[in-house]
């Protein structure tokens, strides 16, 4: 098994995160060195860290970005071989999660990143439930670039809320971007494919994680990939428009809503009209990035 460090972001986790760090300590693979990069926690989250016995590492708010900050702790960890990134909410669903995502790693030998399985929130409603049923099926897959006339934008979908990347493979591709408040995780999967690497999912490793997002949440969040999309148009014009994969987001959605809770549809309507617009919004606004890595 591959020598490896487990990342964790965290800022003011709260009781979910107490849920992730037993999770971590149940697992039957340890990570050679556990980092929690803490941005400025008044919740006591750093000091839960320390008392599992992680490395801690403060950083100021202001100095936090999803990309650099990523990028950062892939330079402090420069003897393992794999790096695994985990979100302060993910709570590994099983004691072999670890072990099963960076095994995909080692099955794959072409494999840059290797990401997991996201299972609702118990509590999760049908519209929060289906797009994680959407984004993570049960069938594993390794996607190169070959598959972007099939696949398209999907291709280098990747999630960092658990994840795991080949350290040398990310480095050669140029590694994260710094200055990037989202989608740090498929503008380095972009970066792996477009230098012959693949992207593994391994629905083997799961995690539960998902969020009930407000409207206004997602429209924040939609502006931000809006944005992100414009600014690496040079990178990711390859992979073609996300358009058709929203649409066959939305007609898998009204499908499952037909089925399991059809009141909700004006409400997931509504919501897809809100996301469009968000997010058309957020790339008109952008510039374009001349750094593409």
């Amino acid at each position: 098994m591959m020598s490896t460090a487990l990342i964790v972001p965290v800022k003011n986790g709260g009781p979910r995160w107490q849920m992730v760090i037993a999770s971590i300590q149940e697992q039957s693979l340890r990570p050679q060195r556990v980092v929690v990069i803490d941005s400025g926690s008044t919740d006591g989250s750093d000091d839960a860290a320390k008392a599992a016995g992680f490395e801690l590492h403060a950083i100021a708010p202001e100095c936090f970005d999803h990309g650099g900050t990523r990028q950062m702790a892939v330079e402090m960890v420069p003897e393992c071989e794999s790096v695994i990134f985990l979100t302060q909410d993910a709570v590994l669903e099983a004691p072999d999660a670890l072990e099963q995502l960076v095994s995909a790693l080692h099955t794959h030998p072409q494999a840059g990143v290797a990401y997991g399985r996201q299972l609702p929130r118990a509590e999760a409603g049908p519209i929060e439930r289906h797009a994680r049923l959407f984004n993570y099926p049960e069938q594993n897959t390794e996607k190169s670039l070959k598959d972007i006339p099939r696949m398209g934008i999907k291709t280098a979908f990747t999630s960092d809320s658990f994840a795991a990347y080949r350290r040398d493979a990310l480095l050669r591709a140029g590694g994260f971007p710094q200055n990037c408040s989202m989608g740090e995780d498929m503008i380095a999967a972009a970066r792996i494919l477009l230098q012959g690497g693949t992207v593994v999912y391994a629905a083997q490793a799961r995690v539960i994680h998902s969020h009930g997002f407000t409207m206004a949440e997602e429209a924040r969040r939609y502006y931000g990939i809006g944005r992100m999309h414009a600014q690496q148009r040079l990178l990711l014009a390859r992979f073609q428009s996300p358009a058709s994969e929203g649409k066959r987001f939305v007609r898998s959605e009204l499908v499952f809503l037909t089925r399991h809770a059809p009141w909700r549809i004006p409400e997931a309507l509504l919501r897809t009209a809100t996301k469009y617009s968000a997010y058309r919004w957020g790339k008109r606004s952008a510039p374009v990035m001349e750094q593409t890595g």
